[in-house]
């Protein structure tokens, strides 16, 4: 998906994205401010989806696994303890599943 960009340096991610036939859009995402990462598995043949909650937003970003740098996002945020690595693993083996971390209440 050569459309939905993202880099990230030791301050923040950056996504660009610039959907076929819609308005395009940027965000930055503070690392600090992440509250929660929520990781859902696709069915088969479909892209895995990051969310990545934020203290001052109530919505959060949405990262289809098959956008351009999520491989090595993913990698940032589980080297950061933003998500449990072994609760990672294990997801890798589902599918149409979603865990979060911290887990919800």
């Amino acid at each position: 998906m050569d459309w939905y960009s993202i880099s990230f340096d030791e301050q923040k991610i950056s996504l660009d994205v610039r959907p076929p036939n819609l308005s395009p859009w940027k965000a930055t995402i503070e690392w600090e401010k992440i509250s929660r990462v929520c990781y859902k598995t696709g069915e088969f043949l479909e892209p895995d989806d990051i969310y990545i909650f934020v203290k001052d937003r109530e919505q959060s970003y949405r990262i289809p696994s098959n956008a351009h740098n999520t491989e090595k996002l993913w990698s940032e945020i589980l080297r950061r303890g933003l998500f449990d690595a072994e609760v990672a693993v294990q997801l890798m083996t589902t599918s149409d599943e979603l865990r979060c971390y911290p887990p919800p209440p």
